[in-house]
């Protein structure tokens, strides 16, 4: 079981890394291209070491629910992708209720689903060859 579990582990590091290289490269592009990633609460501007730390605390996140899943659940994968579905989902209602200018609220919304599509299927298909109680 642990050598399944440092599996799992190493494949959700890798693939927060990429999160963290892939969602911190396109808000560095939205910026660029004019989006401004400001919250209109207090004005500030989300600076890109903000999403990169944000993405990968997140990631880091998925990382700790796979491992548990992994040690304690049945249906690893089943469970693992409908959790961080429905985590992912709630993860996208801030983007639209802080009042951002759509182009931001939009980016930010892109940023979550591109961290998403990264660290849920590496790590989903890890977990495939996890048994229970092994």
């Amino acid at each position: 079981m642990r050598r399944r579990l440092v599996g799992v582990v190493r494949t959700g590091l890798l693939a927060s890394l990429v999160a963290v290289v892939a969602t911190t490269a396109a808000a560095g592009l939205a910026t660029a291209l004019g989006v401004e990633l400001e919250v209109p609460e207090d004005g500030e501007t989300i600076p890109l070491s903000g999403i990169a730390f944000v993405t990968g605390v997140f990631s880091l996140a998925g990382v700790v629910i796979a491992a548990a899943l992994a040690r304690w659940a049945s249906r690893l994968r089943r469970h693992f992708v409908r959790t961080t579905l429905v985590l992912t989902a709630l993860s996208l209602v801030p983007s639209w209720v802080v009042g951002a200018a759509a182009s931001t609220s939009v980016t930010l919304v892109v940023l979550h689903l591109v961290a998403a599509a990264v660290v849920i299927p590496g790590l989903a298909r890890t977990l495939d060859d996890v048994p229970v109680g092994s």
